[in-house]
C-alpha cells in the first residue's frame, strides 16, 4: 500500500505542477491576444486554471473534481496555448525570410 500511496502522492504533484505551469502561462499571456486567435478571454481562462489549481491542491487525485480541473488545463496547453504562441512567435526563432531555399534566397529569376 505504500508503494501505492507514493505513486498517488507523485501524481498528485504532477498535476499540481502541471495547472500550475499553465495558470502562469496564461498570466503571462497578453490580453489582446486571446482576442486574436478566437478563443476565450484571459479572465476566463485565469478563472478556470486557477480554480484547477486549487482543486488540485485540496482534493485528492482520485475524487471528481481534479480530473475536471485536468481535462480544462489540458485543454489549455493543448488547444489555446499553441494559438497564443503561434500569434507571438513563440517557439524557435526563424532565420531568414520565408523565400529562402535549402541554398539561399530565392529571387523568382531576377
Amino acid at each position: 500500500m505504500q508503494g501505492f500511496a507514493g505513486f498517488m502522492w507523485l501524481l498528485s504533484m504532477a498535476l499540481i505542477v502541471f495547472s500550475g505551469f499553465a495558470l502562469i502561462d496564461a498570466a503571462t499571456r497578453r490580453e489582446d491576444a486571446y482576442r486574436a486567435v478566437d478563443k476565450q478571454t484571459k479572465p476566463f481562462w485565469l478563472i478556470v486554471l486557477g480554480i484547477a489549481f486549487v482543486v488540485n491542491l485540496i482534493f485528492n487525485v482520485l475524487s471528481f473534481l481534479p480530473v475536471i480541473g485536468l481535462i480544462a488545463t489540458i485543454v489549455y496547453m493543448v488547444d489555446v496555448r499553441p494559438a497564443l504562441r503561434g500569434l507571438s512567435g513563440g517557439g524557435r526563432p526563424r532565420r531568414g525570410s520565408s523565400s529562402d531555399g535549402p541554398y539561399g534566397p530565392y529571387n523568382g529569376g531576377r
